[in-house]
């Protein structure tokens, strides 16, 4: 597959307060702002919850209540919308979603250019016990067109060695980390970007709340584990980069360093790797099975 130059803005920004009259005509505002001062943007990414914040003397559990809506109702259309105005790819940061099953989701929608919302995925590591959401059970990955496919993530799912894996597993060129980290671990999180990069060879991109939601320092980090840009501060900023999305399946294809390829490490009869952990197994036919062709 042939990817072209994927320009992307992490926009590192302080969360819109839910209930605020202006919140979502802000959060509108912001983007077309964005859009215009980056006008070769393909990409626009916020933090987690960006748009479901609550103010300190708030209960979190009544925010979470009171912001949580179904994925197409009219949050959902109002920022397909938008995504078709600015014809960019367009990830709003994660939301409180309602699920037909009348829980609770801390879900990050994606819209496409055309104002198609094209994937959605639920936070499977919610941080307990500090947060109450329900987990999410799929491991979601989207496509766009001409780029490359994106997997995503949110926050505390980085830790999870897991979620990464799946996701290049699946053909992720990219992982979206959507992050609220107002704590010191912000500094073993950004180990973690480069770390999961690199045992995965694919392109990380954590997006962090500004102060006071969390303490920036946004990151992008190439298939190799270099660090691509970096926000420094946790002042609001955007955070900007091209990327080619085809670099992941270089990578993995002639190796890290041009020597180490994790995705063929087994020969041919090799049993498979029991995993007393999962109650599961390594199957080697299956390790590379997701992956295209080219990132064998």
């Amino acid at each position: 597959m042939t990817s072209r130059p994927l320009s992307i803005c992490l926009v590192q920004s302080a969360a819109h307060h839910h209930a605020a009259d202006d919140g979502l005509d802000a959060f509108v505002a912001d983007v077309r702002r964005v859009t215009r001062a980056h006008p070769r943007a393909r990409l626009l990414a916020y933090p987690e919850l960006h748009l479901c914040g609550h103010r300190p003397d708030e209960d979190p559990e009544a925010v979470m209540t009171a912001a949580a809506e179904e994925l197409d109702g009219p949050r959902g259309a109002r920022l397909a919308d938008l995504a078709r105005e600015t014809g960019v790819w367009l990830v709003p940061g994660s939301v409180y979603e309602r699920g037909a099953d009348s829980l609770i989701y801390n879900t990050a929608p994606v819209y496409s250019p055309e104002g198609e919302r094209v994937a959605a995925y639920r936070k499977i590591f919610p941080w307990r016990p500090y947060e109450t959401t329900a987990s999410g059970t799929e491991f979601v990955v989207f496509d766009m067109a001409g780029y490359g496919r994106v997997g995503l993530s949110i926050c505390y799912d980085a830790w999870f060695p897991e979620v990464s894996r799946h996701l290049a597993w699946q053909g992720a060129d990219l992982v979206l980390n959507l992050v609220r980290t107002p704590t010191v671990d912000r500094t073993q999180e950004l180990v973690l970007a480069r770390a999961n990069a690199i045992v995965n060879q694919v392109a990380m991109a954590s997006v962090n709340a500004a102060q006071p939601d969390g303490i920036g320092r946004s990151v992008v980090v190439d298939p190799e584990g270099r660090v691509r840009t970096e926000a420094e501060s946790a002042t609001d900023q955007i955070v900007t980069d091209v990327l080619d999305l085809g670099e992941a399946r270089r990578v993995r294809t002639h190796g890290t360093a041009g020597l180490t390829r994790v995705w063929a490490p087994f020969t041919a009869g090799q049993p498979p790797l029991e995993l007393p952990l999962y109650a599961g197994r390594i199957d080697p036919e299956r390790w590379s099975e997701g992956l295209p062709d080219e990132g064998r």
